[in-house]
C-alpha cells in the first residue's frame, strides 16, 4: 500500500510538471485533485527517504525497479527544469555552460562579459589542470564562445573521481559534505559562493541577482 500511494504521488507529480511545461495548465490533468505544492511534496518526500529501509525490503526486484525508473523521470523533468533559471545570466548570443556531472559551475555576468568558475564535488578534480585558469569567459571578445579546454563550446569542465584534488584553485571544489545541489538548495550557501567569486573577479559594483546563477 505504502508504495503504490508513493509510486502515484511521484507520478502524478511527473504528469503535472510535464503538462505544465506542454500546456503550461496543471488543472486540466488528471491529477488535479493531487496537492502538489512544494512544501507538501517536499515533506512527503522526506518521509519515503526516512521509512524507505523499512519499506522497501518487502518489495520485490520488478516492484524496486518500477519505481527507479519512476524517480529516473522525476529526476530528468527537474533538472531540465532546473537549467530554466541559468539561461538569462549570459551575454544573450553565448551558449548555456553544460552542467557538470559531480560538480557545479558558478557563473557571474557583468559588463557584457560571462564569467564561468568550474566546480567539482568532494572527491573529484578536473580531468585538466586548471590552477592557471580560475574561470572561463564568453562574450563578443571571444566571438561569444567559451574560452574552454574542451571542443564543442559549451563544456567547461569535467570532474573525475579522484581522492586528491590537485589540478584546481582551492576554491573551485565544493567544501566536504557540501556537493554542488545541497548547495544550491541552500539560498545562504549559493549566496556565499557566488560572493566568493564576484570576490575573486574584483567586481566592485553590485551585481543584480539576474546575472548570476550556480549551475548544477
Amino acid at each position: 500500500m505504502a508504495k503504490n500511494t508513493a509510486h502515484k504521488v511521484l507520478l502524478c507529480f511527473c504528469s503535472a510538471v510535464l503538462s505544465n511545461i506542454v500546456t503550461g495548465n496543471v488543472g486540466a490533468n488528471s491529477c488535479s485533485n493531487f496537492s502538489l505544492t512544494f512544501d507538501n511534496f517536499s515533506m512527503q518526500h522526506q518521509e519515503a527517504v526516512q521509512c524507505a529501509g523499512n519499506i522497501t525490503g518487502q518489495w520485490n526486484d520488478n516492484q524496486i525497479a518500477d519505481l527507479l525508473n519512476s524517480l529516473q523521470t522525476l529526476t530528468d523533468i527537474l533538472q531540465e527544469n532546473l537549467k530554466q533559471f541559468c539561461q538569462h545570466f549570459k551575454p544573450k548570443r553565448c551558449p548555456a555552460p553544460e552542467p557538470i556531472s559531480d560538480g557545479g559551475i558558478v557563473c557571474v555576468s557583468i559588463n557584457k562579459t560571462g564569467y564561468c568558475k568550474p566546480m567539482c564535488n568532494e572527491g573529484y578534480d578536473f580531468a585538466f589542470l586548471r590552477r592557471s585558469r580560475l574561470y572561463e569567459t564568453c562574450s563578443a571578445d571571444t566571438g561569444f564562445k567559451w574560452t574552454t579546454q574542451y571542443v564543442g563550446g559549451n563544456r567547461l569542465a569535467i570532474c573525475n573521481k579522484f581522492s586528491a584534488p590537485v589540478a584546481g584553485f582551492e576554491s573551485a571544489y565544493f567544501p566536504k559534505d557540501q556537493n554542488c545541489l545541497q548547495t544550491k538548495s541552500n539560498s545562504d550557501l549559493e549566496k556565499n559562493l557566488i560572493k566568493q567569486f564576484i570576490d575573486e573577479l574584483k567586481i566592485k559594483d553590485d551585481v543584480p541577482t539576474k546575472n548570476v546563477c550556480l549551475i548544477c
